[in-house]
This record gives structure tokens, C-alpha cells and sequence, in this order.
């Protein structure tokens, strides 16, 4: 039940900015400014085609997204017929820059002549600050890339930069923000004169402020979410695109430049350090395929505007990123990513999961121990679940999770992870340990501390509760495709159709099979199981087992 010491715990984080900016937010709203657009600058330097998506549109003017299909003039461009984030999805015109586009030119300049007769300037969600900033960046590209624009294209893209102007969301801050001035660069790139230096200058000030907070010193963008942390490397790479197109050598823009470059090398490790050999992202807080671009490409883009380290997919051996809070362990076939992070920056939590000292781990190319994953937004139940610490692969407390996660987007009570502990055996064994009070407010007061060590093609995962009489299960879900066959009375085997692709030997505790559901993206769960281990006397104690 949520009461007022949860919504304490929850604000009690936030910034006064973000408090003030709130309600500032709500009174105020400006009028929209239709005066003619300021002239268009020229495109006097080199510009590298975007990362590209998969196709969303399809003609007439029917959109496939987060796993839903809805005809434009069934569900229109508002109204309650499709989920909020859908809603946001249509108006973001990704599809401009997806693969294919080109064939479907005709399709996008007609789509573009539609919504700007069919959405008047500051209603509707597509007015929405962050809607609005990501559709005039895909807009700009598309003109970049050389297509004609529709009549009233370029009046609507001055209209909607002066709203955005005067509509930043410094209520919510993070990755919101960021995108507001992305396209405030953007559209003062994209057009001349003092107008559009004004919208470059809002937008860099912005920028330069907040990429020292929101890109951490080892390269993760700071809400510890592989997808967000994608899409952020995608802005950035982004940026310098533009900056190179329209501002090559200008000295008022370099700082901006070369603020953004001097970030790429380390996002890009950590995007290699956090993604299975398979090519997906691991599962950590919100995160799911088909929203952020997919690694090649982001690689490519990267490599096109001449950053070498974006061949680079990954790092051998043990990688620890440690700011961001993940450690990256490579052995005998076996690649582990293991969650030892805070869950996000205090005051923007919105896309934490409980999953504190959860772990995914690939055996060769297969996926094997995974989290839930994100199949949607929103406050439904099934949001609550896959928040929740029993959608992930880590030990829950007396059937509560490790941090207050709920109202889709909130946090009260956070988990808090001590500095994990990395150590290095003979023969290349390694150990990682750490521990997180987030169940400390329970009786007795318990603390989980897991360690995980890695030694001749084994993964002993040693789960501890500092409270014996706390009721405690550690759960390991397992990647779709895959079953759980006991071998014995404490040894399971982990298979795929006919082949074993590892043991499990239960040292301590009590194993038993539970179903599960992962979500590999937006609008999907897929049925799977899940080894859950009740610990025994506060310990439970796995010893994972493969062919290398």
C-alpha cells in the first residue's frame, strides 16, 4: 500500500529545480509563435548518414511499434485508443531514418504534410517537449540527406523550436532534457541568423552543463540502463554529425564538439562491455530491443565519423566499470554481467528496476541466466512485476524487493551497494563480491551479499542473508528456449532440446522450479522458467557447471 511515508520516501530525493520547475511547467504555457522561419544555412561540411532502426511505417500510413499495428485513421494522432508511449512513438517519425527509407520517400513527405495540417501548433501529444525534439531531429536529417521538403515543413520546424524554447523540461531533467537541447542545436544548426544562434546557445549551454553529469567517467550515461545509455550514445553521435555538417571550425561550437568527441571512445566500451555475445543488451533496469539502435550500427555511425574504437565490440577477461557500477567477467566460454550498481542517479530514478545484485550470463553464443526484461511503461501490474526484484536474477527478502519501486516511474526506498570487491586467483580464477542493505528496514535487519567466482569453466554464485530467520529465495531465470530437468535430488541440468548446456548443483539450500516470463522487447513476454533456491540457516549456494 502506498501512504504518505512512500511519497516522502520518493521526493525527498528531488532537486528543487525539478519541484519548481513543475509547477512552473503547469502554469505556464506560452503561445505559439508562427512568424515566418528564419533563412536555412547551408551545409558546408561532411554529413554521415545516422544509425538506422528497423521500418515502423508502413503505407498507407500504418505504424508498427512496441509491438502494436494501428492505421493512422483508426487511432489518429490522440486520444485514449493506444498507450501514452505509443502515442510518443508516432510522433517521433524514426521511421525517416530507418532502413529502407528511401523507398518509402513519398509515404514520409505525405505523413509529414499530415501531421502538420492535423496537429495546430501546442496541442496534442506531439507538442509534448519530448516528442517535439526528437521528431525535429529526425526532420533535420531528413532534409539533410537531401529530400525536398513539403510545403509548410520548414515554417513548422521554426514553430515548433520556438515552443520548444520556452517548454524545456528541467522538471524532469535527464535524458528528457538532454533531448530538448539536442534539438535546440539542432534547429539553431540547421537555420541562420540570430534566431537560430539563440536556440544553438540554449541548447549548448544545456549540453556542456549536463554531459559531465549524465556521461560518468566510465562512459555509462548515469541511469544504469544499457537501452538509455544506446540511445545516448546516439545523441551524442548525433551532435557531432550535425556540428561537422553545418559548423565545421566554427570556435563557438567547438567546445561543444569537443566535449561530446572526448566521451565516444568510453560510451562505446561500455556499450561493448554490456552487451552478450549474441549482440543484445543485457537486462539491467529498463531496457528491451528495437528502441535504441542496434550496436552495428551505432559501431558503424561511430567508425564513419572517425571514431577507430567503435570496431571494438567488447573487452576479454574481467572489465569493471566502475562508476556506473557493472562488472564484466569472460572465462572458459562463459560471459557474465553482473548488476553491482546504485540504481540510478537519486533524483531521476524513473527507469530503476529493483534488480540489485542480479546477474545475466551467456554460455558460448546463448543467453542462458537473463532478467525480465521491459515489455512496457505505464502502472499496470505487469509494470509493477517486471520492476519488481522477482523478475530478476537475485536474491528477494521476505517476498519484498531490494528498492521501493512503483507508480510505473517512482522509487522510495533505494538499495545501496558497498564498493564491490574484484579478486584474482591462480590460473586466471576471479571473484566478485558485494553487498546492499535495501532490506535492511526489515526485521532483523538483513543484508544480502552475494559473491560470484569464476574457476575452470564454474560459476559458484554464494548468496548470504545476515538475518538466518529472514525467508529469503534467490531466483535464476532462465533465457526462453531453455528447461530445467532434475538430475538427482540437489543437481538440475540446464537444456536446450536434447543438449545439456550446463549443470547446476544446489550446495546450499532449497531448489524448486518456478515458470517466468522474459521480455525481449516492448509489446512481447515470452514464457520461461526459473530456478529459485530458498536459502537455508541466510545461505543459499549454486555451482553452475559447462563444457567449455
Amino acid at each position: 500500500m502506498t501512504g504518505p511515508a512512500t511519497y516522502w520516501r520518493t521526493v525527498r530525493h528531488l532537486k528543487l529545480g525539478q519541484i519548481t520547475g513543475r509547477i512552473a511547467f503547469r502554469l505556464h504555457r506560452p503561445r505559439a509563435d508562427v512568424r515566418p522561419p528564419p533563412p536555412r544555412a547551408d551545409v558546408s561540411g561532411r554529413w554521415v548518414a545516422p544509425a538506422q532502426r528497423g521500418q515502423s511505417l508502413h503505407a498507407p500510413a500504418t505504424f508498427d511499434l512496441l509491438g502494436e499495428r494501428h492505421a493512422l485513421d483508426e487511432v489518429g494522432w490522440n486520444g485514449a485508443g493506444v498507450a501514452r508511449l505509443w502515442r510518443y512513438h508516432q510522433h517521433y517519425f524514426d521511421d525517416l531514418g530507418a532502413l529502407g527509407a528511401e523507398e518509402r520517400t513519398a509515404l514520409h513527405a505525405a505523413l509529414i504534410e499530415r501531421w502538420i495540417a492535423e496537429n495546430p501548433p501546442g496541442r496534442g501529444a506531439g507538442w509534448e517537449p519530448y516528442p517535439l525534439s526528437l521528431r525535429v531531429v529526425r526532420w533535420i536529417q531528413w532534409l539533410i540527406a537531401g529530400h525536398a521538403a513539403p510545403p509548410a515543413m520548414v515554417e513548422s520546424l521554426a514553430v515548433q523550436a520556438r515552443w520548444l524554447a520556452r517548454r524545456l523540461e528541467t522538471h524532469l531533467l535527464g535524458n528528457h532534457l538532454f533531448a530538448n537541447a539536442k534539438a535546440l542545436v539542432f534547429a539553431g544548426l540547421f537555420f541562420a541568423g540570430n534566431e537560430a544562434v539563440a536556440w544553438r546557445r540554449i541548447g549548448q549551454e544545456i549540453l556542456l552543463r549536463q554531459l559531465p553529469e549524465q556521461i560518468l567517467a566510465d562512459g555509462g550515461q548515469f541511469e544504469r540502463s544499457p537501452m538509455y545509455h544506446a540511445l545516448a550514445l546516439e545523441d551524442v553521435l548525433d551532435l557531432i554529425d550535425a556540428i561537422d555538417a553545418f559548423a565545421t571550425g566554427d570556435a563557438e561550437v567547438e567546445p561543444l564538439r569537443d566535449a561530446l568527441a572526448d566521451r565516444v571512445p568510453a560510451m562505446l566500451r561500455w556499450l561493448g562491455a554490456m552487451t552478450h555475445p549474441d549482440g543484445t543488451l543485457g537486462r539491467f533496469n529498463d531496457c528491451a530491443d528495437g528502441i535504441a539502435p542496434g550496436n552495428a550500427e551505432l559501431f558503424r555511425f561511430a567508425g564513419e565519423l572517425g571514431f577507430a574504437a567503435a570496431a571494438d565490440n567488447g573487452e576479454r577477461g574481467v572489465v569493471a566499470l566502475a562508476e556506473s557500477g557493472y562488472v564484466r567477467v569472460e572465462r572458459d566460454g562463459a560471459t557474465a554481467l553482473l548488476d553491482v550498481a546504485p540504481i540510478g542517479p537519486d533524483y531521476l530514478p524513473g527507469h530503476a528496476h529493483a534488480d540489485t545484485l542480479s546477474f545475466e550470463l551467456s554460455l558460448g553464443g546463448r543467453k542462458v541466466v537473463v532478467n525480465g526484461g521491459t515489455s512496457r511503461y505505464g502502472e499496470g501490474a505487469d509494470r509493477q512485476h517486471e520492476r519488481a526484484t522477482a523478475a530478476h536474477s537475485t536474491v528477494e527478502v521476505e517476498g519484498r524487493s531490494s528498492s521501493e519501486v512503483w507508480a510505473g516511474f517512482r522509487v522510495g526506498r533505494r538499495a545501496r551497494t558497498e564498493t564491490p570487491h574484484i579478486a584474482h586467483g591462480a590460473a586466471g580464477a576471479v571473484s566478485v563480491s558485494c553487498a546492499h542493505d535495501g532490506y535492511a528496514h526489515l526485521a532483523g535487519h538483513p543484508i544480502h551479499r552475494r559473491r560470484w567466482s569464476f574457476d575452470d569453466a564454474t560459476l559458484t554464485v554464494d548468496d548470504t542473508v545476515s538475518n538466518p530467520a529472514s525467508y529469503a529465495l534467490a531466483r535464476f531465470h532462465l533465457a526462453p528456449g531453455l528447461t530445467l530437468q532434475a538430475s538427482g535430488p540437489r543437481r538440475w541440468l540446464v537444456e536446450e532440446g536434447d543438449a545439456t548446456l550446463a549443470v547446476v548443483d544446489v550446495v546450499a539450500g532449497d531448489a524448486h522450479v518456478e515458470p517466468s516470463g522474459h521480455a525481449p522487447r516492448f509489446g512481447v513476454v515470452e514464457p520461461t522458467v526459473c530456478l529459485a533456491v530458498a536459502l537455508a540457516d541466510g545461505r543459499a549456494l549454486t555451482r553452475w557447471t559447462w563444457q567449455r
